[in-house]
């Protein structure tokens, strides 16, 4: 992480307003970020304790104190963004990354937040599921004129409600939040044995139209997107979520798509244990492997990782743990075109046929164009994992240290406890006892006897025979 400073002007207005040029020299350093690990959670350096988050794939914003405010500089700038290796982004969003860095604050903290707009157009800041001041709420031309390019405003208010919160734009909303405008909050409470767990991670759900071979986002899609991201990363290149055993955790995403999501974890259950709205009462949780998080909401969700191994944690609309999906594209199942592949491959060398057997690759990989990512990728410590978009996994590891988030590796099976193929007889299939044995219907006249079949002449009919299949192919009238 590197630091700047930046020097503004701007004309004085009362509240969510510009900086004067006094104003500007004193303003707090805007840090930057514009690597794509997941850094440590930052320790408060000052202020009233708490139990700090872990952005995945991301990292949280430093502050300064200043007369007892906490005082945040975010810079709304176009930034690039990986979205996996082999792929980057040219995307708008906060101190160098999208989704912008994570604000975490305490319950009852005033909070003073600089935004400097670099953007060709003009911007502004709404914070997601606040209560405070009407003209604090960022709504341009609504509670505030929109920040102008090359101005800086600066909110200010305290931050009364403990839970999940999101930051973004209403200003252009439609181009800025497609082109990747938004962050993350969380204020703590404040007694930090509060609802504290042992690790809890954050992210936020987002997704981009970007066609294979370009950079940008199309901002006009409304549902034909093609890359489904956690934190605008998509699989593999999404960090693993790492946690020792005996651990409660706590995951909490927000959604800023324009679909629902519905999460899954494997291997454990959970609660939801707060929402935007705030904490969930313990008496009104119940237990859940998947939740729906729709449109503009925030859910955390809390469990005991009591089960070690590496387990996937993805949304479950299978579109949506894809890369670069291509849409109307017809079904070709069980069609063999591989006398017409091999007429096309005179003319465009290099062609691959796809689909007759279904979607996976095996392996095998076409030529793509540049800065695209395959559909389905990914490798595990057996093959191929053919997952992609809003895809990681959550690693539950036995001796894993208080604060190691380092990836410990694959994970290694106790024997008698990994699925292996069969290579012995099968078993007979069972019926239900009392219920009659399948009917055996016959054969057509020119079809040859089944062998141990004994026929009873020439056309021998079996209406009201039931035929009885034993082991070895004998049947018995």
């Amino acid at each position: 992480m590197t630091n700047r400073r930046s020097f503004l002007t701007g004309a004085a207005l009362v509240g969510a307003g510009m900086v004067t040029k006094a104003g500007a020299a004193s303003l707090p350093e805007a840090p930057q970020q514009s690597g794509a690990a997941t850094a440590p959670p930052l320790a408060p350096p000052n202020g009233r304790p708490y139990n700090p988050v872990v952005t995945l794939n991301g990292w949280s914003l430093p502050w300064r104190m200043k007369d007892g405010v906490k005082e945040f500089h975010l810079v709304a700038e176009p930034v690039e963004r990986e979205i996996a290796p082999g792929m980057t982004a040219r995307l708008w969003g906060y101190n160098g990354q999208s989704p912008g860095p994570t604000i975490e604050v305490v319950e009852g903290d005033r909070v003073r937040i600089f935004v400097t707009n670099k953007l060709p157009e003009h911007t502004s800041i709404h914070w997601h599921g606040q209560i405070l001041p009407c003209g604090m709420d960022g709504v341009t031309g609504l509670t505030q004129p929109g920040i102008q390019p090359g101005k800086t405003f600066v909110y200010e208010f305290v931050a009364r409600n403990a839970g999940t919160f999101m930051y973004h734009p209403h200003a252009d909303e439609m181009v800025q939040m497609a082109m990747g405008m938004m962050g993350f909050w969380v204020t703590h409470p404040k007694n930090p044995a509060l609802h504290a767990v042992d690790r809890d991670f954050v992210f936020l759900l987002n997704s981009y139209d970007i066609e294979p071979g370009s950079y940008k986002p199309k901002p006009n899609t409304m549902l034909d997107f093609n890359l489904w991201t956690f934190n605008s990363r998509t699989f593999p290149g999404i960090d693993p979520m790492v946690v020792r055993k005996g651990d409660r955790v706590r995951i909490r995403a927000g959604n800023l798509t324009m679909t629902n999501h519905p999460i899954h974890l494997h291997g454990h259950t959970f609660e939801v244990a707060g929402t935007d709205g705030g904490w969930v009462r313990p008496s009104a949780r119940w237990p859940e492997v998947t939740t729906d998080i729709g449109v503009g909401q925030m859910r955390a969700i809390e469990f005991v990782a009591d089960n070690p191994g590496d387990w996937a944690f993805h949304c479950h609309k299978s579109h949506h743990t894809m890369n670069a999906m291509g849409h109307n594209v017809p079904n070709m199942i069980g069609v063999d075109h591989s006398g017409v592949a091999e007429k096309i491959n005179r003319l465009v060398p290099g062609y691959m046929v796809m689909g007759e057997n279904g979607g996976s690759m095996g392996g095998m990989q076409m030529p793509l164009p540049e800065n695209t990512l395959p559909m389905m990728t990914g490798e595990g410590p057996f093959g191929g994992i053919e997952m992609g978009g809003m895809f990681t996994l959550l690693k539950v590891r036995e001796g894993q240290a208080r604060n190691d988030y380092k990836d410990p590796g694959w994970y290694k099976h106790p024997p008698g406890t990994l699925a292996r193929e069969w290579t012995g007889e099968l078993p007979a299939a069972p019926r239900a006892p009392g219920a009659p044995a399948s009917p055996v219907l016959p054969a057509p006249p020119d079809a040859p006897a089944a062998p141990g079949h004994q026929h009873h002449g020439a056309g021998a009919q079996h209406q009201g025979h039931v035929m009885e299949v034993k082991r070895g192919g004998s049947h018995q009238h």
